[in-house]
């Protein structure tokens, strides 16, 4: 079994070994994972964080051993907490870092960092806060970062920034966590999920007080959300359908 950490800011994760293929998620400076198969150019690898699988391209992450995988999985992550921020190599060379990114691997990679970190975890409420954070950020099939981001990409790194393991994607999210009966039982931090006429579930969003929620869809906004789902009032309608609500911690 082969290993890998990813030295470079934000990298494609994708469905396929090709340049064209889908972006299903990201790889973010410093998350270390095992290489299932590799190929001449590509690999395809687990991440440690939430098992997630896809292809890498080779060029765009560096080997390690079995034993300092193992180290970094023992850790307590070390995230960056700043939006955008840097990392300098040996030659002084700057490598921009979006926040969320790992930096136990800082001195396995020969790269220092001066910029503020997390490594606790937060009470429930803290969950908006870093929300916030995210606000406006455009809509990114797969993207999990403030330049772009889905839905369930921006709800697993507000709970991974607040010290929370969640899946990857929506439908996985939703098999977590204890279901609510009512909108009222919610606290503020708690996960809805929507789902579309086939009954799949295909949206996600971090529920607010005053039933408000925070969720991507064309950006990170914030709607209005009833027994129904979600309304925009811009547009004056329901744009997404309430399946189930799940209190995660």
């Amino acid at each position: 079994m082969l290993y890998g950490i990813c030295n470079l800011s934000i990298v494609p994760l994708r469905i396929e070994s090709s340049d064209a293929s889908e972006m299903v998620s990201q790889v973010l400076y410093g998350d270390f994972f095992k290489v299932l198969e590799k190929r001449k150019s590509w690999s395809k690898i687990r991440l440690a964080f939430d098992k997630y699988e896809g292809w890498i391209d080779n060029k765009q992450y560096a080997e390690i051993s079995k034993e300092q995988y193992d180290a970094l999985h023992a850790e307590k992550p070390i995230l960056s907490t700043d939006l955008v921020e840097f990392v300098k190599d040996e030659s002084n060379q700057l490598y921009p870092i979006p926040i969320g990114s790992c930096l136990n691997g800082l001195t396995l990679l020969n790269h220092s960092h001066d910029g503020n970190i997390v490594q606790d975890k937060f009470p429930k409420d803290h969950l908006i806060t870093t929300a916030f954070s995210y606000l406006n950020t455009p809509y990114l099939w797969g993207g999990k970062t403030p330049f772009g981001i889905d839905c369930s990409g921006f709800t697993q790194m507000v709970y991974k920034l607040n010290g929370y393991k969640i899946f990857r994607d929506a439908s996985q999210q939703a098999t977590q966590g204890e279901a609510l009966s009512f909108i009222e039982e919610s606290d503020p931090g708690d996960l809805a999920f929507f789902d579309n006429n086939e009954g799949q579930i295909v949206h996600v969003g971090i529920i607010m007080k005053d039933n408000f929620i925070i969720h991507a869809h064309g950006k990170v906004r914030i709607d209005r959300l009833d027994h129904s789902g979600i309304y925009n009032i811009e547009k004056r309608m329901h744009t997404h359908k309430l399946r189930v609500i799940k209190k995660i911690i």
